[in-house]
């Protein structure tokens, strides 16, 4: 296993006023960063020294979730929830795949080992997509019944209108009305 990143080392605390540190110089001047982790870590009294290299990276990390974040943001804001549906079964069909080409790779490989580590995450990203694809779903179900019984009042209250015009009774009306709703007289 190989040894922690220093980063994973250094206090929760720290590693958040990096991360607005960095963002707030737009995940650049790492240099200038770094120097500030390192000040902060002596005067916090911790004897570790942190690299431009690593700074360089996180940077990097948190500029990819970053953007990662606005794009789903702005796909998931534009969408009705029929894409949103459509648009998760896409994303559980890239998964699949990307899941069945690392289990190729591992299979070919001579010394094939299984991450425990990447597999369960491999395998709760893709319970949590499914669940989410499957809410999903009932929410879009939902939506078009709610906007089927809408127009079904909405044409029984013209046919309502109607009737009253013609002549019809009341208990004639009332018992039409019922059956467009689908609902006991």
């Amino acid at each position: 296993m190989p040894p922690p990143k220093k980063l994973d080392l250094i206090p929760h605390e720290v590693r958040q006023r990096l991360a607005m540190a960095l963002q707030e110089r737009g995940f650049a001047d790492i240099v200038a960063v770094t120097e500030e982790l390192n000040f902060w870590l002596d005067d916090a009294g911790l004897e570790i020294r942190i690299g431009k290299s690593a700074v360089g990276e996180y940077s990097k990390l948190l500029k990819n979730q970053r953007d990662a974040f606005a794009m789903a943001e702005t796909l998931l804001g534009d969408l009705n929830i029929e894409q949103e549906s459509t648009m998760h079964k896409v994303l559980m069909q890239m998964i699949a795949t990307a899941a069945f080409q690392m289990m190729n790779s591992v299979a070919e490989s001579d010394n094939a080992a299984w991450d425990p580590k990447s597999l369960a995450h491999l395998s709760r990203m893709l319970k949590d997509l499914m669940q989410s694809a499957g809410m999903r779903e009932r929410l879009r179900d939902d939506e078009e019944r709610r906007v089927a019984r809408k127009e079904r009042e909405r044409l029984a209250g013209e046919i309502e209108q109607k009737a009253h015009q013609l002549g019809m009774t009341r208990e004639t009306v009332h018992a039409i009305k019922a059956d467009i709703l689908g609902v006991d007289a």
